[in-house]
């Protein structure tokens, strides 16, 4: 069996018991979320855990457009990451924005048309210090071209469960809640329009988090001092 077709329901069922057991899982508003229908969830991106924690609570399939370096990163965690990564659905794409993250905006189109959920990080990438950084405006495109609702979700603790780096992770509480379904339409072609849609959900997702936010792109945040000569990293 090639591994793109891992049965995502037997990761689930392998992987769920020890998500209970040993990280205690406190989600609210759990609810909140449609049974069936295009559903985007968007939510605050604190560590890699965040991508497992939070499919295995949601009673039905998330699929996230992942950075195609979880598919290709070296060594033994890479390849964790990539066999993870596939047997739970989802989806490489490259995200680095501009240009480039329209195959991510078709690629997100495409499975919601099927009735499908996915899953986003509005920021684009981890928070550098558990901070709420400002939202890429591609989930508005998402969600006015769809016609899909936004569950805005908050992650707490995964950054002390699987700190950056961390291969093992801390058997620390993990908590989740899931905001009420918003709505958009309009024209996705308004850039103005896209930025005040992208900040209603940041909000909403900072309401639900209680993290101070930061009205600059986590990327820019990440980059390192010039004068160290370093490169910018994930």
């Amino acid at each position: 069996m090639s591994m793109n077709n891992l049965p995502y329901g037997t990761l689930r069922a392998f992987l769920t018991p020890f998500l209970m057991i040993l990280f205690r899982p406190k989600v609210k508003g759990l609810r909140n979320v449609p049974a069936s229908g295009p559903l985007i969830i968007a939510s605050n991106h604190l560590s890699f855990s965040d991508s497992i924690f939070m499919p295995l609570v949601v009673p039905r399939k998330v699929t996230f457009l992942a950075k195609s370096e979880y598919f290709t990163s070296p060594g033994p965690k890479g390849l964790l990451k990539k066999l993870t990564f596939i047997a739970l659905g989802q989806v490489p794409v490259d995200r680095s924005g501009g240009r480039r993250s329209e195959a991510a905006l078709i690629t997100g189109l495409q499975v919601l048309s099927e009735g499908k959920c996915i899953g986003i990080y509005p920021e684009g990438t981890r928070s550098p210090d558990g901070r709420l950084y400002k939202g890429r405006t591609g989930i508005a495109r998402l969600a006015i071209e769809s016609g899909a609702p936004i569950v805005p979700v908050a992650m707490f603790n995964t950054e002390k469960i699987q700190p950056t780096g961390q291969v093992l992770p801390n058997i620390k509480r993990v908590g989740m809640t899931f905001g009420e379904p918003m709505y958009f339409d309009g024209d996705s072609t308004d850039l103005a329009y896209l930025r005040e849609v992208t900040d209603k959900i940041m909000d909403r997702i900072q309401e639900l988090s209680g993290q101070e936010y930061v009205d600059e792109y986590a990327v820019k945040a990440k980059k390192p001092d010039p004068n160290k000569g370093e490169e910018e990293s994930e």
